[in-house]
């Protein structure tokens, strides 16, 4: 089935001093909602990413939790967080915590979010989503069932220069689109011991990069009718670099790769019949990008700068749904995740990638 675009948020036209179209549009973090307090599940690198841009933003994070609570004080030390915890079960049950953000490896999100869910809170999970889609659809299940928020945290989807890309193509100006083409490739450790070359820890690019190429690709043309894969193993048994096709209804195609040991150009294009959109490195990223007509003339830059990482946005989303009483958006709603799991499952059904959590919950987290 071809999924269509959903609207985005409030865009506001103005015109260029030579009449040139541009638009530009209302994609402010906004303030945070008043009573919405944050709990950080998790103390590594994103975590701090994370705490960061909410408190820059004007959030308020009130507690964090780790396994270890040496660890949870010195997380809380560095950023001015009033509570820290020595288990996620102690965070969960914090009653100062009404979001709580899940920033553990992947192995770990299923079970992290059913824990908070079962707390009655809310989730904001580290992408991807789980590490399969029947561990999506349980977390997605329990919370509608509690009606409560299980957002992914896909920070891309927020960000200014991709709601502008939504509202382009929605508009019709790049006629028919055809063709997504996507990259993303990172020289990262090649310790066989690593997490990323780890597959106890879900190692592989295609879960920890792949994610975003293939999540673009749901954003313009939703589920694929068709995939193809093939990927080059590294010795401990995970995915180095992957390459995919996916074909829709119409013909369109989404031509994505991933590698976790070179380093790429990491651009991305949407390709349509009257136009085109290309995103220079590194697209996923608060990033500008370039509209260019079917003659291949310049029609429309846009740049529209950020503040800190980007990932506030995200987070004012997930605030905002909560104050809506609402479960589920348009940008990426908990379906449609459980949908991006279910291609990244295809895939490694194709290249031979299976995981312990396939047919059961990971290891202790």
């Amino acid at each position: 089935m071809l999924w269509m675009l959903h609207e985005p948020p409030d865009v506001f036209v103005t015109a260029c001093p030579k009449g040139t179209p541009h638009m530009s549009v209302n994609t402010t973090a906004g303030a945070a909602s008043p009573g919405m307090r944050w709990g950080i599940l998790g103390t590594g690198f994103i975590a701090g990413l994370q705490a960061s841009d909410l408190i820059g933003a004007g959030s308020s994070v009130r507690a964090v939790g780790s396994r270890n609570l040496a660890t949870a004080t010195a997380f809380a030390e560095r950023f001015h967080i009033p509570s820290s915890h020595g288990s996620y079960e102690d965070l969960v049950a914090d009653p100062e915590v009404d979001i709580v953000y899940i920033s553990t490896p992947h192995p770990f999100h299923h079970r992290n979010a059913l824990l908070a869910l079962d707390a009655g809170k809310h989730v904001l999970i580290e992408k991807p989503f789980a590490m399969n889609a029947w561990q999506a659809r349980e977390i997605v299940e329990l919370a509608e069932s509690k009606g409560l928020v299980a957002l992914e945290a896909m920070w891309t989807r927020y960000l200014p220069h991709m709601v502008r890309i939504r509202e382009l193509i929605r508009s019709g100006v790049l006629g028919e689109i055809r063709t997504v083409i996507a990259d993303h490739n990172q020289n990262l450790p090649k310790d066989p011991m690593h997490r990323l070359n780890n597959p106890a820890l879900g190692g592989g690019a295609l879960l920890d990069l792949g994610v975003y190429p293939v999540s673009f690709a749901f954003d313009v043309f939703g589920a694929p009718v068709t995939i193809k894969a093939a990927a080059s193993m590294t010795q401990t048994g995970v995915d180095r670099q992957t390459a995919m096709i996916f074909e829709y209804g119409d013909g369109q195609q989404a031509v994505l790769q991933c590698a976790l040991d070179t380093a790429g150009p990491n651009r991305a294009a949407v390709i349509g019949t009257e136009g085109r959109i290309e995103i220079p490195s590194v697209w996923y990223t608060p990033s500008a990008f370039t509209r260019y007509d079917a003659d291949g003339a310049v029609v429309e830059r846009f740049d529209e700068p950020v503040t800190g990482r980007g990932m506030q946005y995200q987070a004012r989303e997930m605030e905002r749904l909560i104050g809506a009483r609402s479960i589920a958006n348009d940008i990426l709603p908990p379906r449609k995740s459980v949908q991006v799991m279910e291609a990244m499952d295809e895939v490694r059904r194709q290249i031979g990638l299976a995981y312990d959590s396939d047919g059961k919950d990971a290891g202790p987290a």
